[in-house]
């Protein structure tokens, strides 16, 4: 077994102990919610899961801070411990807001600049 894809079976074994069904469809919907940059099409996360490559180091990072594993362990191996799932606000959140992000992210730029410039007015409102 090469080594995309031993990090592949890591990746699945990291998702289903973090409570997720290891599939491309699941695993992009929720690396799409918390991924800073441009939205990972649903190709690119399956050839993650399929072994045929591993991500970069920033997505690493964030993959390994959603599933509440180490990124060294999920990238290279070894024990893969996984911490408690609540650390994460993600895990966490309601599927009302889940949807809410997913349609957030759909939406143009000058939309979203919009829609976080009223959070921050409700945010300071209630502070």
């Amino acid at each position: 077994m090469n080594e995309k894809q031993q990090f592949s079976e890591r990746l699945k074994t990291a998702m289903e102990a973090a409570g997720y069904e290891p599939r491309s469809s699941v695993l992009e919907r929720e690396f799409n919610l918390i991924y800073p940059g441009r939205p990972l099409s649903y190709q690119a996360v399956r050839r993650w899961l399929t072994g045929m490559s591993i991500p970069e180091q920033d997505k690493l990072q964030l993959l390994a801070q959603w599933l509440g594993v180490e990124p060294h362990t999920l990238r290279y191996g070894g024990r893969l411990k996984v911490r408690e799932a609540a650390t994460s606000p993600w895990n966490r959140m309601e599927a009302q807001d889940r949807a809410a992000i997913e349609t957030y992210l759909k939406l143009p730029a000058p939309s979203r600049k919009a829609v976080r410039g009223v959070i921050a007015a409700l945010a300071d409102r209630e502070a």
